[in-house]
């Protein structure tokens, strides 16, 4: 072999060596949803009542640990577990209203048996997030309304790169301002409370189906 073609060889792979952070950190970057901008919060909203019966019966899923983030660092590795849990619960749970389900108007519960409406999609996605380490405080009920003008329920993960919204009517997880929803009031990361999303009290259930 010539010295030529000696040399050419250990500066191509010097080349590669020096390429292949670079290159990993396109890749990384790659894997992650697109950055967007968070929701603003206002003022202190009413809370939806199903939704206080709820943290009377499961108290856990509703306290705020102020020793936790209110907004997580968006790793390839949490996209990744966010948009399987979302996508594992929406197609485990089949659409019941709580008309039908329990005879009421408006209920918040998990899908133990399977049947649930929005809020019981969103309830169960938190609690398995959860379970699998993302902070509490990070997720937050949120209520909209939806194309048909109506309440609905869905789980804002609150994140560095903006906040990102898991919901039962789409499979894939959208930054809130791509969803099409009128973003009305979330719980609140400082205390058992809701706040204003667009300076309106809102709807008081959140009794779609889808």
């Amino acid at each position: 072999m010539s010295n030529t073609t000696s040399l050419r060889s250990v500066l191509t792979a010097l080349a590669l060596l020096l390429a292949a952070p670079a290159s990993q950190a396109v890749e990384r970057q790659a894997a992650l949803p697109p950055a967007t901008s968070g929701l603003v919060s206002g003022g202190v909203a009413r809370p939806i009542t199903a939704w206080s019966d709820f943290c009377r019966r499961h108290a856990v899923e509703c306290r705020v640990d102020g020793g936790e983030p209110e907004a997580v660092a968006m790793t390839a590795q949490l996209w990744r577990l966010v948009t399987d849990v979302n996508l594992k619960v929406n197609r485990a749970v089949k659409p019941l209203t709580d008309a039908e389900h329990w005879g009421v108007v408006d209920r918040w519960s998990f899908p133990d048996d399977g049947y649930g409406d929005c809020e019981d999609y969103q309830v169960l996605k938190r609690k398995r997030l959860a379970d699998a380490g993302v902070p509490r405080r990070a997720m937050r009920m949120t209520v909209v309304l939806d194309e048909n003008n109506e309440g609905h329920a869905v789980l804002m993960v609150r994140t560095d790169r903006g906040d990102y919204i898991l919901d039962n009517k789409r499979d894939e997880v959208l930054p809130w301002h791509q969803t099409g929803y009128v973003f009305v009031k979330r719980e609140s990361q400082d205390d058992v409370l809701w706040v204003s999303l667009n300076n309106s009290s809102g709807p008081i259930a959140t009794a779609a189906r889808r």
